[in-house]
């Protein structure tokens, strides 16, 4: 027998937290494989599934406890693809970080993440966009002397 919690769920906390996020075509792909799944596993388990349209959720439909994630899951997975031990909201960073050394407009990372101004951006990653500085320079060089 399950133990039942009750869940609160509510309207996030700004306005901007509710947005659209575009994601690769390879995991839009990946997220309806999911979606299937989870229908099905939704049919077998029948009245006693909670309903409550979550894309990841527990085996019942409940709601994911973070611990029980991060220790069953997202660690190994940090182990086995030997990366150092992160948190799981630390994928938020990494995110951004990445996409800023890639060159990515921090208007455009702003918005992913839901910073009200780019200058919150600009504050919290300035040392990957200090780092930017070298390939910056080097592109204003070779489009000033074609070198």
């Amino acid at each position: 027998m399950r133990h039942k919690k009750s869940w609160v769920f509510q309207e996030p906390k700004t306005k901007g937290s509710k947005r659209p996020v575009t994601i690769p075509t390879s995991l839009s792909r990946k997220l309806a494989i999911h979606k299937r799944i989870q229908a099905e596993r939704r049919l077998k388990i029948g009245s006693e599934w909670e309903a409550h349209d979550l894309v990841f959720c527990g085996a019942f439909g409940t709601p994911l406890s973070i611990p029980n994630l991060t220790y069953r899951y997202f660690r190994p997975i940090l182990i086995a693809a030997k990366l150092p031990q992160i948190r799981l909201y630390d994928l938020r960073h990494s995110h951004a970080t990445l996409l800023l050394a890639a060159g990515e407009h921090i208007k455009i990372v702003s918005e992913r993440l839901g910073h009200s101004t780019i200058r919150l951006t600009a504050d919290t990653y300035s040392h990957v966009l200090e780092g930017m500085q070298q390939g910056t320079a080097t592109k204003l060089e070779n489009m000033l002397y074609g070198t």
